[in-house]
């Protein structure tokens, strides 16, 4: 080759630049799928998506939103950002079926998940949460989450309780994962994949099976997220509802008893409070504090403790919730979610 000739591998750098992608520059390009689920996400998919994209990492990545059904303008922003669009119908979504329809479509050697109402805090979100998996030292990694300006109180000290500002031991992690931000190495999901018939926790499900087969989950302090959650108290009842029904299918040893319901929620009031004392917050906060608290803690006793089978409808209702009806509809609700007849637990 003359000297000041470009050689075809340079030329293919160039268009790759040119196309927006960022391009590694070893012998062996890296290469990252984030996958975003959707349905009628506007109000935060734009500031997700562009912060996706404004990141500092030395791969080629692209971005794959799987919707299921959004009426609002999510799809159409997403594309006009450059997303890959995945669909997914309303009768067929479950969680963990989502996520495999976008792992199906992705292209990366790992699979990044975070939610569409999650936004990286910085530029380095992305190579701290893929970098223990290119560098072999885990499968499964989980960010770091934090509350927003607009996060409920209560749920600000449940992200700092389950995402702490600083590293953990494997054992200290316990294999416990969060796909709202999260990375997988693809080869793993192939041979694993998320479990679609769960009602939530699809994430633990997977992160279970991993470590018995001998995997790895690590826990990436400093790749960060804001997860933005603008629920109301029902929908939080409805969330921890929910992941109690697949917390008992995969953890059957734990059981969750009206007496752990009392003590949880006043143990958790009782911290907020004092948090929310020294921040001289304590009036201002309380009726949220008791709010969240009884609602987590009232949605996880429920969920343990009534066994029976879910009707599609029912499962429609926690994976598309309404946040307003009329007070028919909810006398109908409440005497739908009347327990029927005992039945062993599956």
């Amino acid at each position: 080759m003359r000297e000041g000739v470009p050689c075809i591998a340079d030329i293919c750098n160039l268009l790759d630049v040119a196309r927006g992608s960022i391009v590694m520059t070893s012998h062996h390009a890296r290469s990252i799928s984030i996958i975003i689920r959707s349905l009628n996400e506007e109000k935060w998919i734009s500031e997700a998506i562009e912060g996706c994209q404004n990141q500092n990492v030395d791969a080629k990545v692209e971005i794959i939103l799987v919707d299921s059904g959004s009426t609002d303008r999510t799809v159409e922003i997403a594309a006009a950002k450059g997303c890959r669009i995945v669909h997914i119908n309303k009768s067929d979504f479950t969680f963990g079926r989502s996520l495999n329809y976008g792992c199906d479509a992705a292209i990366g050697d790992v699979l990044v998940f975070i939610s569409a109402h999650c936004i990286p805090v910085d530029g380095n979100w992305l190579a701290r949460l893929v970098d223990p998996i290119f560098e072999g030292e885990a499968d499964y990694v989980c960010g770091r989450q934090v509350g927003h300006q607009v996060t409920k109180f209560s749920e600000h000290q449940v992200f700092a309780q389950y995402f702490p500002d600083h590293e953990v031991t494997p054992e200290e992690q316990g294999g416990f994962v969060n796909n709202a931000n999260a990375a997988l190495r693809r080869s793993v999901w192939a041979d694993i994949r998320f479990d679609e018939d769960v009602t939530g926790l699809e994430d633990l499900v997977l992160s279970k099976a991993l470590v018995a087969a001998g995997g790895k989950v690590a826990y990436a302090s400093g790749a960060s997220v804001y997860h933005i959650h603008e629920e109301t108290y029902r929908q939080v009842r409805r969330r921890y509802y929910r992941e109690a029904l697949t917390l008992r299918e995969i953890m059957p040893e734990v059981h969750f008893h009206f007496l752990d319901f009392v003590r949880f929620f006043s143990v958790g009031v009782l911290h907020d409070l004092s948090v929310a004392l020294k921040e001289r917050r304590m009036f201002q906060e309380l009726p949220g504090i008791f709010n969240f608290r009884m609602m987590q803690y009232w949605g996880t006793y429920r969920g343990h403790n009534e066994h029976r089978v879910l009707s599609r409808a029912q499962k429609e209702s926690y994976y598309y919730p309404r946040p307003k009806k009329r007070h028919t509809d909810e006398v109908s609700e409440r005497r739908s979610a009347a327990p029927e007849v005992a039945r062993p637990a599956k």
